[in-house]
């Protein structure tokens, strides 16, 4: 008798971290989901992805499926902020893009989440 399968688990999603041009600051949208953000800390987009981050970022420039402020402020992906964690499963992947929201507007950097 064999024993049953368990079923394979796929961690194919991603969370990403964007930095955002300064000007985002005049966003009085993006101001208001900040009280909290010190002046020198960056400003970001956390998102989740399916897609690798660096193809995921390419479409939000492009106007893909794309997050108002990073298609007009977003600047570069943030690797070191979120490399650690990927790949992951779905649900791993939407709680993380909250957790990491909230762990980086503790330290100051003003985030806007997908």
């Amino acid at each position: 008798m064999n024993a049953p399968r368990t079923p394979r688990v796929r961690r194919r999603h991603h969370v990403y971290v964007v930095e955002l041009d300064d000007r985002v600051w005049n966003s009085a949208r993006f101001r208001r989901s900040n009280p909290g953000w010190q002046l020198g800390r960056p400003f970001v987009y956390v998102g989740m992805t399916g897609l690798d981050p660096d193809l995921r970022f390419d479409r939000h420039k492009a106007g893909l499926q794309a997050n108002r402020f990073v298609l007009l402020y977003g600047l570069r992906l943030l690797p070191q902020l979120y490399e650690r964690y990927n790949p992951m499963t779905y649900k791993e992947a939407q709680a993380m893009e909250v957790e990491l929201g909230i762990r980086l507007r503790a330290l100051g950097y003003g985030v806007w989440q997908g």
